[in-house]
């Protein structure tokens, strides 16, 4: 089996807040670090395989040991989910931290 992990790390801006997202300094950004929103591009990461392009809305957000915090989106369209990696320490434009505290409480995480 090959790779299933494609290194796109571009930036772009939010299509649910507008804000312009950078590259990430360490992986792949794939979500806005303001609002948490993503767009459903992917199969695997970075393939940009999916022909979906529906809003991936944060829904939840889970703690791995090697991980750290992941944040779980829902596609608004087909309803797909996905996690995650927060990227709470990029020293380029870290994710909100608010933004996932607020997400916990609304999830009934925190």
């Amino acid at each position: 089996m090959g790779r299933r992990f494609t290194d796109k790390n571009e930036s772009f801006y939010c299509i649910h807040c507008g804000a312009e997202v950078l590259p990430a300094a360490k992986t792949c950004r794939n979500h806005c670090p303001k609002c948490l929103h993503s767009v459903h591009l992917d199969v695997y990461p970075g393939d940009r395989a999916a022909n979906c392009g529906g809003i991936m809305v944060p829904v939840g957000v889970l703690y791995h040991p090697q991980k750290g915090y992941q944040i779980i989106h829902r596609c608004e369209r087909c309803g797909h989910e996905s996690r995650n990696i927060a990227a709470l320490e990029d020293p380029i434009q870290a994710d909100s931290l608010d933004a996932i505290l607020e997400l916990m409480k609304k999830a009934g995480k925190g």
